[in-house]
């Protein structure tokens, strides 16, 4: 073959986009094959890039394919090449393609992993070590002791004291069971359980711990209904699969976590929800599908396509977006093109036909034969498997685009069980999320404060759903079969960060890694602030927008660590982005006018539950675990953590004086609030913990807690000096003068 390769900004093809002085285009002659090889023009076309990008200072490549050449097409697409958009150079018709130095290193991971290798039977059980299984076990037990007692399901007696820790018992009725632990009990009936000091004893003699069968021996006390104890087991059993896995995973240390990129991240989580106790159960994957699928693998995906038929599928889109442009976002132009001459090929329009991404486990498990009548039909066609490599987030639907990662995430339906759900997309969701999310923006994009403060939401601009004809059936009811066939596409955060950020989850807050080193300890250290300082600059980031959400626009979200994205400065949060709009956001209690569109989100509550939006989702949901951690690690008082929380919400307060008649009627600092549980949920029903028509008569609860910043209602705002420095000094003195 023969190379050819040029300064783009001295070549025609600079007329075309903006060239950077290390471009470098290129072109390829290759010899007539008397004995053609497989794969060799791949190796040729990878051998080129590899040789061009030996120059440190090119970061880019160039390409203009002719038009009609769809061979060079899909060999550019192979190595990460984007055609951007048709050019003409002189007489010659053709496409202008980009690639980056990154997305084509992203595009040898995905060749290599095009067609993950099927495991051997021992392969797939390989994590289950004796040792692994016994650990995972242990470690379940803490949380099992730590969350049970949490919701009054359990209650361990004391014992005796032992230095700073207190000893429990806890007995199953009637067996001749007795597990003994340390814990300290914290605010919010936090149990800090030291995981090394766990025994069982049966008839008095010390034996293994078993997290399975702690959950048969205390079902009937935990009320799990016999009809689902076996599937609610089957669901910890296979969080316990993969814990083992995690334990035997290469893992990135809670250190090297702090300077980390986004996904690496992303995929280091290894807890999951930090309530349920099955909370990896993802019944319906197989070992294979675990490893192919799971966020902790890791590993890049590829999305199939199918053309849906209009007649039976709507795409929803944002107001500020068309079809036209979602398809040049999101799509290769020479792509677009093979998929309209794969329709013509069987004697199709593609104008009758809209683009729907599909989750491969839910093309191969559900779809290639619950909708066998509709592929029958033409109503769907199979297009094949995107050239994009995409990485499961922790949410397990919904996938970063790893190849261009300033496109949309998208979100698809996968039928899988997993913590109460069937985790499938209705297509009447779908119809309305856009118009959702653009109320919602709009509302957040105006607001004053919430700009001032950096809050922002990442928007989900366009939303498609098929309508199965059997399983619409109104005989069939409400059913996950009508779940089955839809996706949403949402913005990428990295569009929304400068130079100076990185992201992160905010789930990464809880995380320790295996030599149980925490990343929230980790970060404060390398901020060089103080404990107090770190925390009230990431309470403004991440509290303040939900207080004035809730106060200012009676609306709530659902803001657990897996739903926040943090955008950090010099390891510190500067802002917090909120996704997963469409299905989660609710108003409560208001008369305002809604859009037809948007009126799904509008719901009743009791006045006196209003404030388990911030109480449940953000003091018992995330700060409880965030203050054990700080008590352990750094030996940071738990009154000190909400003293700190308090004062955020006393600055919040007098820096909005206007809402004080809102703040009166719902009272942050009341000294009790009801005790919402998680797991009481997912026990009751572990196949649809709530009915997402009436979330709020689904809530399971268990008295009440002691509200934690009920002491701290006089305070001084700026007591001490803890409010972080970055907030507005002028602001301050204006607002609390002492």
């Amino acid at each position: 073959f023969l190379l050819e390769y040029y300064d783009a900004e001295f070549h025609p093809i600079a007329e075309h986009y903006k060239p950077q002085s290390s471009d470098k285009g290129l072109h390829i002659l290759l010899a007539p094959a008397e004995n053609p090889i497989k794969g060799f023009s791949y190796q040729v076309m990878r051998f080129v890039m590899n040789f061009l990008f030996k120059d440190a200072a090119v970061n880019r490549i160039v390409v203009e394919p002719d038009r009609q050449n769809s061979k060079i097409h899909k060999l550019n697409r192979k190595v990460g090449i984007n055609h951007v958009k048709p050019i003409v150079l002189g007489d010659k018709e053709a496409y202008l393609g980009i690639v980056t130095r990154q997305q084509f290193e992203l595009s040898k991971i995905l060749f290599d992993h095009r067609v993950p290798a099927r495991l051997t039977p021992a392969k797939s059980v390989e994590n289950l070590s004796s040792g692994s299984w016994l650990k995972a076990n242990r470690d379940h037990l803490k949380k099992c002791l730590s969350e049970l007692s949490h919701e009054f399901l359990t209650r361990p007696k004391q014992i005796k004291k032992i230095g700073d820790w207190e000893e429990y018992s806890l007995r199953p009725t009637e067996q001749a069971i007795e597990y003994i632990f340390c814990a300290k009990k914290l605010p919010l009936e936090h149990w800090l359980v030291k995981t090394s000091s766990i025994r069982k004893y049966h008839k008095g003699k010390l034996v293994e711990l078993d997290s399975l069968q702690f959950i048969l021996e205390f079902y009937q006390q935990l009320n799990i209904p016999e009809n689902l104890l076996a599937t609610y087991l089957e669901e910890v059993s296979a969080t316990l699969y993969s814990s083992a896995y995690k334990l035997n995973k290469e893992w990135l240390s809670a250190k090297q976590l702090i300077d980390a990129d986004f996904q690496q991240i992303e995929s280091a989580m290894s807890e999951g929800h930090p309530a349920f106790l099955a909370n990896n159960g993802r019944i319906g994957f197989d070992t294979n599908d675990f490893r192919a699928y799971a966020p902790e693998a890791a590993q890049p995906m590829q999305y199939i396509w199918l053309a849906a038929h209009r007649a039976r599928t709507h795409l929803a889109l944002s107001n500020s977006l068309t079809e036209k442009e979602l398809l040049a976002q999101e799509f290769d132009q020479t792509l677009i093109d093979g998929f309209k001459a794969e329709l013509a090929n069987q004697g199709l329009n593609y104008q009758d036909y809209l683009l729907i991404p599909v989750h491969p486990w839910q093309w191969f498990n559900k779809l290639s034969h619950l909708f066998a009548a509709d592929i029958a039909s033409k109503h769907l066609v199979c297009l094949g498997l995107s050239d994009d490599a995409y990485q499961s987030q922790q949410s397990i639907r919904t996938f970063f685009n790893l190849s261009n990662p300033r496109k949309h995430y998208i979100k698809t339906a996968l039928s899988i069980l997993n913590m109460g759900f069937m985790r499938g997309l209705s297509a009447d969701y779908m119809q309305a999320t856009p118009a959702i999310n653009d109320w919602v923006y709009n509302l957040v994009e105006k607001d004053s404060f919430l700009q001032r403060v950096g809050f922002t939401l990442l928007k989900e601009v366009a939303a498609i759903g098929y309508r199965n004809p059997y399983f619409e059936n109104p005989a069939l009811g409400s059913t996950p079969y009508k779940k089955m066939l839809s996706a949403l596409w949402r913005e990428s955060p990295i569009n929304k960060i400068e130079k100076q950020q990185s992201l992160m989850t905010m789930a990464g807050l809880l995380h320790q890694d295996p030599k149980s080193k925490s990343l929230l300890v980790e970060l404060i250290s390398a901020s060089e602030l103080g404990v107090e300082q770190w925390l009230s600059q990431y309470c403004k980031a991440y509290l303040s927008p939900l207080l004035h959400c809730f106060y200012r626009h009676d609306l709530v979200f659902m803001p657990h660590g897996e739903n926040i994205i943090l955008v950090m400065e010099n390891y510190v949060p500067a802002k917090a982005i909120m996704k997963d709009i469409g299905e989660e956001v609710c108003l409560l209690n208001s008369s305002m006018e809604l859009p037809e569109l948007v009126k799904r989100i509008s719901i009743k509550v009791p006045e006196d539950e209003a404030l388990l939006a911030i109480f449940t989702d953000v003091f018992d949901g995330f700060f409880r675990y965030m203050s054990g951690i700080l008590l352990e690690k750094l030996n940071f008082s738990t009154e000190r953590f909400w003293q700190c929380v308090a004062e955020i919400i006393i600055w919040y307060q007098k820096e909005n004086p206007g809402l004080q008649h809102k703040f009166d009627r719902h009272d942050i600092f009341q000294s009790k609030f009801k005790h919402s549980c998680l797991n009481r949920l997912q026990l009751k029903n572990n196949q649809q913990m709530v009915d997402l028509s009436d979330p709020a008569n689904s809530l399971q609860f268990a008295g009440e807690l002691d509200n934690p910043i009920a002491p701290f209602r006089t305070l001084d705002c700026y007591e001490g000096g803890k409010i972080g420095s970055d907030i507005d000094q002028q602001s301050i003195n204006e607002t609390c003068p002492a």
